[in-house]
C-alpha cells in the first residue's frame, strides 16, 4: 500500500456483531490508534458499519484498501490486528474467512462464494458506510437521485420510471409499486400520506432490520422521491419497538436530513415540503398487515379492515396513503439514478430486480444475502449458503415467514420469484428463508407455525381466530400420538375455509405450512397417525431410540453425551438404552458418527 493512501477500518456493528462485543472491539482499536497515532504517516479512519451479511462469522473487521477481511474477531485479537496488520501490513491467516465452498481461507470477502454470487442493490451501502454519518451516504451518491427527481423530472415521469422498472412490493404481496403510486397520484384529495412498513415480525427474518440499521438514508431518500411523486407532505416510518438500534439510526438519519435541507419546508429550494417521523410499533405480528399498521399509526388497536377500498384512496385518517416496505423504498433511489431499463434487465419477466433474504437454519453460511430474482433455491442454499451443516441431507426450505410454505428437495431447482413460489404453494413474503435438514419433523414444523399464527391473530374475524386454533388442536394431537384417520382431510377442509373467509393476509396465508407439508410430506403425517411414529425423532411421545448392535462400534460416546445415564455398556460389547430412563432428547443420535442409534416408534408401557 502507498504510504499516502488512506486506510479505512470497517467494524461491523450490526445487531448480531454487537451481541458478540464488536463495539468493544471498535473502542479498543480506536484507543490504540489514538495512543499510537504518531506511528502512522496517515492515521487510519475507523468506522462502525451495519451488517455485512455474513452473520455466522461475526464480528467482522474489514480493512481497506487492502481488502483484508477478518472474521470472528475477539477483543483479545485487537492488539495483534493493530501491531501486525495496521502497523506492519501483515495478514493474520487464522482470522481470514474460511470459504465453506472451497475449504480455503480468502483474503477478501469478494473472493468468497458467499459474496461473489450476490448482486447488491438494496444492500449496496451496508457494511461500507457508517449509518450514523450522512456524509458517508452522500459520498456514495446519496441524495443525488432526489436532486434529479426534484429538478429534472416531473411526478408523472417519476411514476412512469418506477412503473417501467417492474419494481414490485418487497413486503410480501408483490403488488406493482408504480401502479400503486399512480393510483394515489390520481386521487384529488389532500392531505396525502406515505408510510414505510418496518414492522418485520417473521421468525428468522432480519432483512428490513439490517437496512434500517445499516443504511437508513436510502429509505428516507426513497420516501422523499415517492412523496414528491404522489403529492404527499407527511410520512411515517413504522418500526418494531424491539428494533432499538433501527429506531435509533432511522431517527438520527431523519434529524440529519432535516439539518441538510432534505426534509422540511422548501426541500433544496424546490418548493416541495415533506415531514417524516418514526412511529414505534407494539410488537404485534398482525401490524405488518397494511390496514392494521395504519390503524396503529392512528393510535388505534392494530386490527385489519376489509379492503374493498384501497389505501391509495382511503388510508391514514381516511386519506390517500402509499405504504411500501423498507426494501422497496431502498430500491427507489437506484432506479431513479440508473433508469428503469437497467433495473428491468435484472431478474425474470414478471419479477424484476433483486431480493434480499435472511438465510437461516441448517445451512453453513447463515446471514443476509441479495440475489437477482430467478436465482434457484439450489444456488442459494448450496452455493451461497455452503450446503447443509453436519453433512446431513437437505429436507425442505420454508420461504415467506410463518405463512409461507415448505418446499421439498425435488423442487430445489425452482427459481425464486413471486410466481414460481406461489405455484409451489409458498410465497415470497418479506424474504425469510429457513433451511431444514433430515432431522426436522415436518408435522412439528406445521404445528410450530400454526401456534405462532394462532397467538398473533388479532381475533377480529371468526375464520382466522377459530379456524387456526382448531387446526392447531389437530396438529397437536397428531404430534402427541392422538392423531386419527380423517385428521388430514379435516385439516385440508379447514385450510380452504380459513384461506377463503379470513379478513386479512394473516388468515388467508396461515394454512400454507399445513397445505405444503401435507402435499410434499404426507408420508410423515401417515407415520404419525397410523404407525404412531415420528420418522425424524422429534415428537417425543412418538419416539424411542435403540442402538443397533451390528452398527455399534463400542466407543461409548453416546453414553458420555446422555444427560440421564440411560445408556450403558462395556468397551467390547454393544451399548444399550434403558427406555425407562431415556428422556428422548436425541443427544445420543447426534453424537453417534456411525448411525447406530435408530429411531423407533412410540414406547409402550
Amino acid at each position: 500500500m502507498s504510504e499516502n493512501a488512506k486506510r479505512t477500518v470497517l467494524i461491523c456493528c450490526g445487531t448480531g456483531c454487537l451481541a458478540n462485543n464488536s463495539m468493544q472491539i471498535y473502542d479498543r482499536l480506536k484507543k490504540k490508534v489514538e495512543d499510537y497515532g504518531h506511528a502512522f504517516q496517515i492515521i487510519p479512519v475507523l468506522k462502525t458499519t451495519g451488517c455485512n451479511g455474513l452473520c455466522e462469522k461475526g464480528p467482522i473487521v474489514n480493512i481497506l484498501p487492502e481488502e483484508i477481511f477478518y472474521c470472528k474477531v475477539k477483543v483479545e485479537d485487537v492488539d495483534e490486528i493493530f501491531e501486525k496488520t495496521l502497523l506492519k501490513g501483515e495478514v493474520i491467516e487464522r482470522l481470514l474467512y474460511l470459504d465453506t465452498a472451497t475449504g480455503r481461507r480468502v483474503r477478501s470477502h469478494k473472493d468468497s462464494e458467499f459474496f461473489k454470487r450476490q448482486l447488491k442493490i438494496a444492500l449496496r451501502n451496508i457494511g461500507q458506510i457508517d449509518p450514523g454519518s450522512i456524509d458517508d451516504y452522500i459520498e456514495r451518491g446519496g441524495y443525488k437521485s432526489l436532486k434529479k427527481a426534484l429538478f429534472e423530472m416531473t411526478p408523472e415521469v417519476i411514476i412512469s420510471e418506477i412503473e417501467r422498472s417492474g419494481l414490485r412490493g418487497r413486503g410480501g404481496a408483490g403488488f406493482p409499486t408504480g401502479y400503486k403510486w399512480k393510483q394515489a397520484r390520481k386521487i384529488n384529495s389532500f392531505p396525502k400520506f406515505i408510510a414505510c412498513n418496518g414492522d418485520e415480525g417473521d421468525p428468522g427474518a432480519f432483512m428490513d432490520r439490517s437496512i434500517m440499521e445499516g443504511d437508513p438514508h436510502s429509505i428516507i431518500e426513497g420516501m422523499i422521491i415517492g412523496a414528491y411523486a404522489v403529492g404527499a407532505e407527511k410520512g411515517f416510518v413504522y418500526i418494531r419497538d424491539e428494533y432499538a438500534l433501527a429506531v435509533k439510526n432511522v431517527s438520527r438519519a431523519i434529524k440529519d436530513a432535516y439539518e441538510r435541507g432534505f426534509l422540511g419546508r422548501n426541500i433544496l429550494g424546490s418548493g416541495f415540503n415533506l415531514d417524516i417521523e418514526v412511529v414505534r410499533g407494539g410488537g404485534a405480528f398482525v401490524c405488518g398487515e397494511s390496514t392494521a399498521l395504519m390503524a396503529s399509526i392512528e393510535g388505534k388497536v392494530g386490527e385489519p379492515r376489509v379492503k374493498y377500498i384501497r389505501s391509495t384512496e382511503k388510508g391514514l385518517w381516511g386519506q390517500p396513503t402509499v405504504l411500501n416496505n423498507v426494501e422497496t423504498w431502498a430500491n427507489v433511489p437506484v432506479i431513479i439514478e440508473k433508469g428503469a431499463e437497467w433495473f428491468a434487465s435484472i431478474g425474470t419477466e414478471k419479477s424484476k430486480g433483486t431480493k434480499v433474504f435472511s438465510l437461516v437454519g441448517k445451512v453453513k453460511n447463515t446471514g443476509l444475502i441479495e440475489v437477482p430474482m430467478g436465482t434457484t433455491l439450489r444456488e442459494i442454499i448450496f452455493e451461497i449458503g455452503g450446503g447443509i451443516t453436519g453433512g446431513k441431507r437437505f429436507k425442505a426450505v420454508q420461504t415467506g415467514g410463518p405463512s409461507g410454505g415448505c418446499i421439498p428437495e425435488e423442487l430445489l431447482d425452482l427459481p425464486v420469484d413471486f410466481d414460481s413460489l406461489d405455484k409451489a404453494g409458498s410465497m415470497m413474503g418479506s424474504g425469510g428463508m429457513i433451511v431444514m435438514d433430515e432431522s426436522t419433523c415436518m408435522v412439528e414444523v406445521a404445528r410450530y407455525y400454526l401456534k405462532f399464527l394462532s397467538e398473533e391473530s388479532c381475533g377480529k374475524c371468526t375464520p382466522c381466530r377459530e379456524g387456526i386454533r382448531r387446526m392447531l388442536e389437530i396438529l397437536e394431537d397428531i404430534c402427541a400420538g392422538r392423531g386419527k384417520e380423517g385428521d388430514i382431510e379435516l385439516l385440508l377442509e379447514l385450510s380452504e375455509t380459513v384461506k377463503e373467509a379470513s379478513l386479512c393476509g394473516l388468515g388467508k396465508t396461515a394454512p400454507n405450512p399445513v397445505l405444503t407439508t401435507i402435499k410434499y410430506f404426507k408420508d410423515e403425517y401417515l407415520a404419525h397417525i397410523r404407525e404412531k411414529r415420528c420418522p425424524a425423532g422429534v415428537c417425543k411421545n412418538l419416539t424411542s431410540y435403540r442402538i443397533n448392535p451390528e452398527l455399534c462400534r463400542r466407543c461409548g460416546v453416546c453414553a458420555k453425551k446422555c444427560p440421564t445415564g440411560a445408556i450403558s455398556g462395556k468397551p467390547k460389547s454393544p451399548y444399550v438404552i434403558d427406555t425407562a430412563k431415556c428422556i428422548v432428547c436425541g443427544a445420543c443420535k447426534e453424537a453417534c458418527r456411525f448411525n447406530a442409534v435408530e429411531v423407533l416408534g412410540r414406547r409402550e408401557g
